[in-house]
């Protein structure tokens, strides 16, 4: 979380509205004394033992405290012109969700507070859900567009049968998924055999495997590979290449990440609703 803030202002009724503020990125986060404040703690040090139960809780919940909890300093003034360092703490949504569930239930103020960080981590979340699956269905066109090119860069070096590019296609897998076959992944995320993989992934895993593809076409195309051998080798190199990068940068392996819903349903209720917003309007009589 940024240091650069402005306070968000507006005739918002909920209090913890009015003391949210926003980065330069358009980021929201609140300030830990301002919430303090609202939560009626008179004593800061005891509202920063609240914080902390917060943040053991957010450890727990197997999310980064640091991602939620941010140490500053700041210049305050205190009278007559005199200006003094303190201690604060920008909070996420989240981090102020956890900090208001370890708050004073006596307080009426903390239950409205729950309330209010409820509501609104939840509308996040579906949010976040929205945009994954925007993603998701973007990656999965991308997908289909350089299978198209990748089989036409296999064809030029030397596979041809519809046996010997599922040979192929197994290599790649096995590169990245550490040795996995196709069936042995079907088997390990508890796919049937009429689901396709690459239907069940999420943005993560499509993007590592989007990567693969492009990744092993341009190889054999401007190394000029021959031969199925060399073909399969080459792809399955490439893919145990982006596995390697992907444990470089402390990712989860891609047959760690949990099968999710397929996306041809998404698809579908995308073109439902496009179909819905290009209807016209029903004049009156009609």
């Amino acid at each position: 979380m940024a240091k650069e803030i402005k306070k968000t202002t507006g005739g918002h009724t909920s209090p913890f509205e009015r003391i949210k503020r926003t980065n330069d990125a358009n980021n929201e986060y609140w300030e830990s004394r301002d919430l303090a404040d609202v939560l009626e703690y008179t004593q800061y040090r005891n509202f920063e033992a609240v914080i902390e139960k917060a943040k053991l809780a957010c450890f727990n919940s197997g999310h980064r405290i640091d991602d939620h909890f941010a140490d500053i300093s700041k210049m305050v003034e205190i009278g007559s012109g005199a200006i003094r360092e303190i201690k604060v703490m920008l909070l996420s949504r989240y981090a102020c969700y956890l900090v208001i569930q370890n708050a004073d239930p006596n307080k009426e103020i903390v239950a409205q507070g729950q309330t209010y960080f409820a509501i609104q981590t939840r509308r996040q979340e579906l949010a976040d859900a929205r945009g994954e699956d925007e993603r998701r269905v973007l990656l999965r066109g991308e997908i289909r567009r350089h299978n198209v090119q990748l089989a036409d860069a296999a064809k030029g070096a030397g596979v041809i049968e519809p046996i010997d590019y599922a040979i192929f296609q197994n290599h790649g897998y096995m590169g990245l998924y550490g040795g996995l076959k196709q069936d042995d992944i079907h088997r390990r995320k508890g796919l049937k055999k009429s689901q396709k993989i690459l239907d069940h992934m999420g943005s993560t895993e499509l993007a590592a495997n989007l990567f693969r593809a492009t990744q092993a076409e341009e190889k054999l195309r401007r190394d000029e590979v021959k031969g199925k051998d060399a073909a399969n080798r080459t792809h399955r190199e490439v893919g145990a290449k982006v596995r390697q990068t992907i444990r470089e940068l402390g990712g989860t392996m891609p047959e760690e990440l949990p099968m999710v819903e397929s996306i041809k349903k998404i698809e579908t209720q995308q073109r439902k609703q496009l179909g819905k917003a290009q209807m016209p309007a029903k004049k009156k009589g009609e």
